[in-house]
């Protein structure tokens, strides 16, 4: 997708949970432009919120709004353009309100419209509470759920998490560890398999994408002796994987997955849980993290951390894992537009 100028077209970024640390990082991100040779983004929200948290908390960043992302690349150098979605009352810093989700919501779906309609490249989305959406009667589990419905995505959204030294995909993802065994299935392994060797491939320029498969249980089963998911579930998965070319290994044990030596094995690992893929990844490297959604038609990233509420308001929040989310979006774009 490129400009009407041939330029790059900008990155959408929203507001997130207005209560959050979603703007005041995506201000701070700003303020790094030049030191991080960041490019131009516009954010979606509330541009009093952005104007009243900039002064609160002393970041030196002038606010401008507009109607048309296309002023973004004019903008950028000297303010922030923020695409205007007014709330109906200033955010309680640590404090979720529902007559905000609205709003919230709002920022997300013009954030997909734009990306759907080239006037962005793509978009990075800041936390939202998911609780807080919930009761107020959003229906999907999600972020990634939710921007792949509003894009109409033929293939399911798969989550990707990555840093520079590793990159993890969920089979099962936000649910309770004991309904992980009702929805492991071979078909889900290979769903997610599939769409990530072709992500590799289209986002990563990996011509002959490497995946690596974890075990569900220690030791990888020993055998069926502690537990059989790897001879029924797992290990038929990877059978058909392979038969269809995918370059697939596994399934490891685990504990033994995540060390440098391993990890020079793969370009990617599949892993059967929430936790088995991201308490790796944010011990390696918690501040850097980025979420990426894959089976997209437009490129979605995100920060890798929820909305902080506990420092929300303090000033001391970090904006690293927004700027490697803006980073990637670009590289991902850049990496669609060259393929055609």
């Amino acid at each position: 997708m490129r400009s009407s100028i041939d330029l790059p077209a900008p990155l959408a970024v929203t507001m997130g949970e207005p209560a959050g640390i979603g703007i005041e990082i995506a201000l701070k991100a700003w303020t790094n432009r030049t030191e991080r040779k960041l490019t131009p983004f516009y954010c979606i929200g509330c541009a009093q919120t952005f104007r009243n948290i900039a002064a609160k908390l002393e970041i030196s960043a002038q606010v401008q709004t507009i109607e048309d992302p296309r002023e973004t690349n004019t903008l950028f150098a000297d303010r922030l353009p923020v695409l205007d979605l007014p709330l109906t009352r200033p955010p309680l810093p640590g404090t979720p309100q529902e007559e905000h989700v609205k709003t919230v919501t709002e920022c997300i779906k013009r954030a997909v419209a734009d990306a759907l309609d080239g006037r962005a490249d793509g978009l990075i989305t800041n936390p939202i509470q998911k609780q807080t959406l919930w009761s107020a009667g959003f229906e999907h589990p999600g972020h990634t759920e939710f921007i792949g419905t509003l894009c109409a995505a033929e293939t399911k959204p798969i989550m990707m998490l990555m840093i520079a030294e590793l990159k993890v995909v969920p089979v099962t993802v936000h649910i309770a560890m004991g309904d992980v065994m009702e929805r492991l299935s071979s078909d889900a392994i290979i769903e997610a398999s599939r769409t990530t060797a072709h992500a590799l491939q289209t986002d990563f320029g990996i011509d002959r994408p490497r995946l690596a498969v974890a075990a569900l249980n220690p030791h990888a089963g020993e055998g069926g002796q502690l537990g059989e998911e790897e001879i029924t579930i797992i290990r038929p998965a990877l059978e058909k994987l392979r038969e269809s070319g995918v370059d697939i290994s596994g399934p490891h044990p685990a504990d033994t997955l995540f060390h440098a030596a391993a990890r020079s094995r793969y370009d990617a690992a599949i892993c059967m849980y929430h936790d088995q893929a991201l308490i790796p990844l944010k011990t390696l490297d918690f501040e850097r993290g980025v979420n990426i959604t894959l089976g997209l038609p437009i490129v979605r990233t995100s920060p890798d951390h929820g909305t902080a509420l506990d420092i929300a308001g303090q000033g001391v929040a970090s904006p690293e894992s927004l700027i490697a989310a803006l980073n990637t979006a670009r590289a991902i774009a850049d990496q669609r537009t060259a393929r055609g």
